[in-house]
């Protein structure tokens, strides 16, 4: 399988309207604002529509580890600048580190020397 530029486009807005998503929910879930609740499911309206884009150009195997991948670091960073959230301990900073060699490694299968 060749990885073309525009698959991992898609999987990093698959991931961004995972975070929009996520985030609506996670506000809706504390306070009951309804346009809280409409940006959590926009969120995932566009989670579904870039998957199915991602999937018309990876296999399942692929996109969901990197999607996996991908949105973990994007959220994790996200929740860290945007909303104040930490992680309990360095080992768990380890983990992403863990996280970002896999992605590349995912990615490094899929280019064709």
């Amino acid at each position: 399988m060749i990885i073309s530029d525009m698959s991992l486009e898609n999987i990093v807005l698959l991931s961004i309207a995972e975070i929009v998503g996520d985030f609506g929910f996670k506000d809706y879930a504390r306070t009951g604002g309804q346009i809280s609740l409409v940006q959590g499911v926009a969120g995932y309206v566009g989670i579904v529509y870039f998957l199915i884009k991602s999937l018309q150009q990876g296999n399942v195997l692929w996109v969901n580890s990197l999607w996996d991948g991908v949105s973990a670091v994007l959220e994790t960073a996200a929740a860290y600048i945007f909303l104040g959230e930490r992680l309990n301990c360095w080992t768990q900073y380890v983990g992403i580190i863990f996280i970002i060699l896999g992605m590349l490694l995912l990615h490094q299968g899929g280019i064709k020397y």
